[in-house]
């Protein structure tokens, strides 16, 4: 890779385009997409825990007081527009630099994902005046359900809601601001991903490459698995329909049979007109009848929130055994010398590169 930075005339031919939506939308998969088109490049692992934000982890090294996300060095929803006190000329120079430093600088167009771009766009349009910015939206089921699982189900489903419809109104807020904003849900998305690439490649100025004629691999960093698992690339980048179709059967679940269907229910009337103005439903197509949802009734102003109570409390003791066992097994790696750790690193990489191909394959396909 050329770690060369641009020169400054030339940086008026770069374009910037950042992927963004609500965690477990689809960003990943999309964005590897757009990486894969013509004078396009994306970090190898694109879409893995430790690469998003990147760029700006290198310039703002601790979370803000705020108690931003520490991925991304700061609370995109405290600094999220172009009038942040982060974008000194200092801060931006840095920025453009530790971004060039990462991917292959004989392409002209950069793809970065992070779900919490669309958060930040105003901000990062202030960085990167040529930005283009691609935002999907998913089903709320699918995503909040994902998400908690994703994070061990330390936060309710109440919250993923209301964490959902934040996001997104936020992003409203901004939209008008933005000079080349394109939108798009996964729903559309898996049903004709060609047609989205096409619209794509025109909307930054350029077109879909040809498919690899062989197959090749990389080593994907994941969250559980620090050491990395070998994976296809056609694995990583085909679409599925029938991803969400898991969460949707276990919502109607929530809803209809589980001993704590009184909590979704709330939720479900609570949350409904809200997503109904984004074109979706926590009850249609999920229950046989709307009526048993109670949907028109007066739910007690008690019970509701004393739902939601119970939920949160139980997120919360989830979160707290989480982290204290990270902080165990961040003081026991502590204690070990770093020539023992990438030692372990060397033995594991080595052992997941020596995999049959046709064991690699089923894995992947196995974790999709």
């Amino acid at each position: 890779m050329n770690e060369t930075i641009p020169r400054q005339n030339d940086q008026r031919r770069c374009k910037y385009v950042f992927v963004g939506g609500s965690p477990r939308s689809g960003t990943s998969l999309l964005a590897r997409n757009i990486a894969r088109m013509q004078y396009c490049t994306g970090l190898k692992n694109t879409g893995v825990f430790e690469d998003e934000g990147q760029f700006l982890q290198d310039v703002y090294l601790t979370a803000s007081a705020y108690g931003g996300s520490s991925r991304c060095g700061f609370d995109p929803r405290i600094h999220r527009t172009e009038s942040s006190d982060l974008l000194t000329p200092e801060n931006v120079a840095r920025l453009r630099a530790t971004w060039h430093s990462y991917w292959d600088n004989s392409k002209t167009i950069f793809v970065e994902k992070t779900p919490e771009n669309f958060l930040m766009a105003r901000f990062l349009q202030a960085a990167f005046p040529n930005s283009y910015f691609v935002v999907i939206r998913r089903h709320p089921v699918p995503a909040s359900i994902a998400g908690q699982r994703w994070t061990n189900n330390i936060t309710s489903l109440n919250r993923m809601f209301e964490h959902w419809l934040h996001c997104y109104k936020l992003f409203e807020q901004d939209k008008k601001y933005l000079q080349h904003v394109y939108e798009l849900t996964y729903e559309d998305y898996v049903e004709d991903p060609n047609k989205y690439h096409q619209e794509i490649a025109a909307f930054i100025g350029t077109r879909v490459a040809e498919p690899p004629k062989e197959d090749t691999f990389r080593i994907v960093l994941q969250w559980r698995n620090p050491s990395g698992l070998r994976v296809p690339e056609r694995a990583m980048e085909t679409t599925s329909g029938v991803y969400s179709k898991k969460y949707f059967d276990r919502w109607s679940y929530f809803l209809t049979r589980s001993p704590f269907k009184g909590y979704y229910r709330y939720i479900a009337r609570k949350y409904e007109p809200e997503f109904a103005k984004y074109g979706y439903s926590l009850v249609k197509g999920f229950v046989e009848s709307e009526d048993a949802l109670g949907l028109n009734s007066k739910v007690s102003a008690l019970f509701g929130p004393m739902y939601c109570l119970g939920a949160d409390l139980g997120a919360l003791l989830r979160r707290s055994a989480v982290r204290t066992k990270g902080y165990v097994k961040r003081g026991v790696k502590r204690l070990l010398p770093e020539f023992v750790l990438n030692r372990i690193r060397q033995v594991r990489q080595s052992a997941l590169l020596s995999k049959p191909r046709a064991e690699v394959s089923t894995v992947s396909a196995r974790s999709r």
